[in-house]
């Protein structure tokens, strides 16, 4: 199967191909640019590169989320555009998963940073969930890492090294990026969705929303967002 896979959920852009588990091209770029410009010409560079055409591709498999919630909007917007024009499987996995480190003993904690010391966060355990994908304050993290006896933090650590090893100094530290090759891999077996329902998982109403909730009764979600 001829898989394309992207992340455009932080300030990396990953875009890889493969076919079945094999890797066949891959980009990842961390400049801090615009993924709406840059995401559709790394995919047709990487395709054209391969020797391969559009109508080759059998699968997309997306980062889905938690992320930039912009970030998120380009890359399922890009997926579900893709999918539907080609008649192609689409398929989402997890950001954070994305950026866990497969080969690490114990609990893999992947992290994002969501600003005023907050994270999108999940806990890990050869490969499998074990706690789900969640919005935290990182002191919250912190104490439930402590339950475990081996803990490696992953992902985008850099602001948070500090209090790792304040708290849990025998804590293994990796800053990590996040891999499509991973996301093509991770997708390959799971099952496709339905294209026209496919949404990016946010974990976190975005700031606007939770600014006009301050001053109004929550009452219908779903036609608030639609209002936005």
């Amino acid at each position: 199967m001829k898989i394309l896979a992207f992340d455009t959920s932080s300030t990396a852009l990953s875009v890889a191909l493969l076919e079945d588990e094999n890797l066949v091209a891959e980009s990842t770029v961390t400049v801090k640019k615009n993924h709406s410009i840059s995401l559709m010409p790394t995919i047709d560079f990487l395709v054209a590169q391969a020797g391969w055409q559009p109508a080759d591709l059998e699968r997309i498999v997306v980062a889905q989320g938690p992320g930039s919630y912009t970030g998120l909007r380009v890359a399922v917007a890009t997926a579900k555009t893709l999918a539907y024009a080609l008649g192609i499987d689409l398929v989402g996995v997890s950001s954070l998963q994305a950026l866990t480190d497969l080969t690490a003993d114990g609990i893999v904690i992947p992290i994002m940073d969501a600003r005023r010391n907050n994270v999108y966060v999940g806990f890990y355990e050869n490969g499998q969930a074990i706690v789900s994908d969640h919005h935290a304050a990182f002191a919250d993290v912190l104490e439930q890492a402590k339950a475990y006896e081996k803990v490696t933090f992953v992902g985008e650590v850099t602001n948070f090294v500090d209090q790792i090893k304040e708290n849990l100094p025998n804590a293994t530290v990796l800053s990590s990026l996040p891999s499509a090759q991973l996301i093509g891999r991770l997708g390959l077996y799971l099952p496709s969705v339905d294209v026209d329902a496919f949404v990016p998982h946010y974990l976190k109403r975005v700031e606007a929303e939770e600014n006009w909730l301050k001053t109004h009764e929550e009452t219908n979600c779903d036609n608030y967002i639609k209002r936005v």
